[in-house]
C-alpha cells in the first residue's frame, strides 16, 4: 500500500512538472504573440494616422460638403418632421414614451430627413442651377459628385435600416412605405402640381409608425393625426414654394403655389382652419385638458401671423412664414407635454 502511494505521488510530481513546463511555454508563446500583435496594431494605427494626417484637408473638405449636402446647417426641416412624431409618441404612450423608441425615432428623423435632402438634390441637380436660392447646393455647384451623393444616401438608408430593425414587426413593415414615399417625392414636381401633398405623406408617415412602435397598433386617432400632419405640411411647403414661384414657372416645375395662384392665401387659410378643426377633434376624442387647448389657441395665433407675412407674397416674408411653422409645431407639442405631465 505504501509503495502504491509512493508511485502515485511520483506520477503526480512528474505530471505537475510537465504541466508547469507546458504552462510556462504557453505563457511565453502568448506573450510573444501579444507583443507581435501590439506591435503590428501600433504600426497599423501609425499608418492610418499618417494617412489621415496627410489626407486631412481632403477629408475635412468632404465632411464639410456632406454637412451641407444633408442640410445639417438648416435644422428647420428636421424640426418640421420631428414635431408630428413627438405628437404621435406622446399621445400613443399617454405622456410616457418608451425611451428606446423615442431615441430611435429622433435619430431616425435626422437620418431620413438627411437622406431625403440628398435624394431631392440628386433629382433636382439640373434644375437647381436655374433657381437663385438653390444654385449653390453641393451637387449643383459641383462640390459633391452624384456618385458621392448616392454613396452618402446608401449609408444613411443603411443606418435607418439598423434603427428600424430594433422596432417591432409592424413598424418594420410600415417603414417600406416611408422609404417609397421618400424616394418618389423629389420627382413629383415634374408630374403633378401637388408635390406638397406627397411631401406631407412622406413626413406624416412617421405618425402611424410611431403608434405602431409604441403600441403595436395603428388606431383611428393615429390616422387623424396623420391627416393633420399632411395638411400642415401642405401649408408650410406651399409657403416655401411661394418663395421660388417665379423661378419654378420659368423652368417648368410644378407646385401648389403655382396651382393655387392668386387664391393661395385663401386656400392656405382654409387648410389652416381644417388643421385647427382636426386638432380640436383630436383633443375632444382623447379628452385632453386645458394645456392642450391653450396650445392650440396659441398656435392658431401663429397661423394668423403667417397669413400676415404672406399677404403681399414677398418671397422673403413667405420664407419667414415657412420658418415660423417650426414654432407652431413646438407649441402643439408643448401643450401635449404639459397636458400629460400636469393633467
Amino acid at each position: 500500500m505504501h509503495r502504491h502511494l509512493e508511485k502515485i505521488v511520483l506520477v503526480a510530481k512528474i505530471c505537475g512538472n510537465k504541466i508547469q513546463t507546458i504552462s510556462y511555454r504557453l505563457g511565453i508563446i502568448v506573450i510573444i504573440v501579444a507583443k507581435k500583435s501590439y506591435f503590428n496594431l501600433k504600426q497599423y494605427c501609425c499608418v492610418v494616422t499618417n494617412v489621415i494626417k496627410s489626407k486631412w484637408p481632403f477629408i475635412k473638405n468632404r465632411l464639410v460638403q456632406y454637412y451641407y449636402l444633408i442640410r445639417l446647417d438648416k435644422p428647420v426641416g428636421i424640426l418640421l418632421l420631428l414635431w408630428p412624431v413627438l405628437w404621435a409618441l406622446w399621445i400613443a404612450a399617454e405622456g410616457t414614451p418608451d425611451t428606446n423608441v423615442l431615441f430611435i425615432f429622433i435619430l431616425g428623423v435626422i437620418i431620413m430627413r438627411s437622406a431625403g435632402c440628398v435624394l431631392n438634390d440628386l433629382a433636382d441637380r439640373n434644375l437647381d442651377s436655374h433657381v437663385s436660392r438653390t444654385r449653390d447646393r453641393p451637387i449643383t455647384s459641383g462640390k459633391v459628385k452624384p456618385l458621392e451623393a448616392i454613396a452618402v444616401t446608401a449609408v444613411l438608408l443603411l443606418c435607418a435600416l439598423i434603427l428600424v430593425l430594433n422596432l417591432n414587426d409592424l413598424s418594420f413593415k410600415l417603414s417600406f412605405v416611408a422609404v417609397f414615399l421618400a424616394i418618389i417625392y423629389p420627382f413629383m414636381k415634374r408630374v403633378t402640381y401637388l408635390p406638397q401633398v406627397f411631401l406631407g405623406l412622406a413626413f406624416a408617415w412617421a405618425v402611424p409608425m410611431a403608434f405602431a412602435a409604441q403600441t403595436n397598433s395603428v388606431p383611428y386617432i393615429a390616422w387623424l393625426i396623420f391627416i393633420t400632419a399632411v395638411l400642415w405640411a401642405v401649408v408650410y411647403d406651399t409657403m416655401y414654394a411661394m418663395v421660388d414661384k417665379a423661378d419654378d414657372i420659368q423652368i417648368g416645375v410644378k407646385s401648389t403655389a403655382i396651382l393655387f395662384d392668386d387664391a393661395d392665401r385663401i386656400i392656405i387659410g382654409s387648410i389652416q382652419i381644417m388643421i385647427l378643426f382636426s386638432q380640436i377633434l383630436t383633443g375632444a376624442r382623447l379628452e385632453l385638458g386645458k394645456y392642450y387647448f391653450i396650445g392650440i389657441a396659441l398656435a392658431s395665433l401663429l397661423s394668423v401671423y403667417q397669413q400676415y407675412l404672406i399677404k403681399d407674397r414677398i418671397p422673403e416674408n413667405c420664407f419667414r412664414a415657412f420658418l415660423n411653422n417650426q414654432w407652431y409645431g413646438m407649441i402643439i407639442f408643448a401643450g401635449l407635454f404639459l397636458n400629460y405631465t400636469f393633467g
